[in-house]
């Protein structure tokens, strides 16, 4: 992905979302392949930023986020609310809400887990080893909300932008990814955010098959171990199971040292998936 067709004159928001007052207005870039709404990595984005700031102690861990897309996003501005549910010595959760025009289009619950010492030990896991990582882009537009690279036909050198081809087959799926800009403002992306926006890929990568995506997700929940180091995040198809029009499928997250978590996303079948210019190969 180098560029993308038809520059706008426009010049290109820096973030995905501006601040005004307690509302959260998306700009252009947050809209998402199925329609005139905000993309789900987005929304999870907001969701994940709302739970962080409802906890200050650095050594409770994130461990899962649960987002529910309850409604399309529409591009009108949106309100977040967040609730500590449950504090205790080495736990917390916290909900958070997405509104737009007083009605919940979104929501989440995530679970903070105080680190600590753990015996040296070796559990049996399931064996998954991520293409490396690819060549920055020569070229970048400034419309271009992400830099992606898909694997799968070619699971070595894959090919740049949403595997639209590289995943159009029945075997293993890969991509890395790395947003270009910010989600609000001029806010700095934490790692935690990050692994959450990167997440919401499991259910196209995990749902992509012969004949395309054919699955739109309702939800997806995302697993850590750790926080990312770095800015790319990768992810490994792992399982998908679908039938009467429900899919489920689990991808293995990583980031640059190895395996951090794991996506999982449940889906309705829904074809017409578009994915946008901007995030396929140009």
């Amino acid at each position: 992905m180098t560029d993308s067709p038809g520059k706008s004159a426009r010049p290109a928001p820096t973030s995905f979302f501006v601040t005004d007052g307690n509302a959260y207005v998306p700009t252009r870039l947050a809209r998402g392949p199925w329609g005139p709404s905000v993309s789900g990595n987005y929304v999870g984005g907001l969701l994940a930023r709302a739970v962080e700031q409802g906890v200050d102690d650095v050594d409770l861990q994130p461990a899962r986020l649960t987002v529910d897309l309850l409604r399309p996003v529409a591009l009108q501005p949106v309100q977040m609310h967040s609730s500590v549910v449950r504090e205790g010595r080495r736990l917390r959760v916290v909900d958070a809400v997405m509104t737009q025009n007083d009605v919940v289009v979104a929501r989440a619950s995530a679970l903070f887990l105080r680190r600590s010492e753990h015996a040296e030990d070796t559990v049996w896991t399931s064996p998954v080893t991520m293409p490396a990582l690819p060549a920055e882009p020569d070229v970048l537009a400034d419309d271009v909300p992400l830099v992606l690279h898909s694997f799968g036909r070619d699971p070595v050198a894959g090919s740049p932008g949403v595997g639209v081809t590289e995943w159009r087959h029945h075997g293993q799926k890969f991509v890395w990814l790395r947003e270009t800009k910010l989600l609000v403002d001029d806010e700095p992306l934490s790692s935690f955010t990050r692994a959450i926006m990167a997440g919401d890929v499991t259910s196209s990568l995990t749902h992509w098959g012969t004949e395309g995506l054919q699955f739109i997700n309702a939800d997806y929940t995302i697993t850590l171990s750790r926080l990312p180091q770095g800015v790319y995040i990768g992810l490994a198809s792992m399982t998908h199971y679908s039938h009467a029009g429900v899919a489920t499928g689990v991808a293995t997250l990583f980031d640059e040292k190895g395996p951090i978590g794991s996506g999982m996303a449940t889906a309705l079948a829904n074809p017409g998936f578009t994915p946008p210019p901007s995030i396929v190969s140009g």
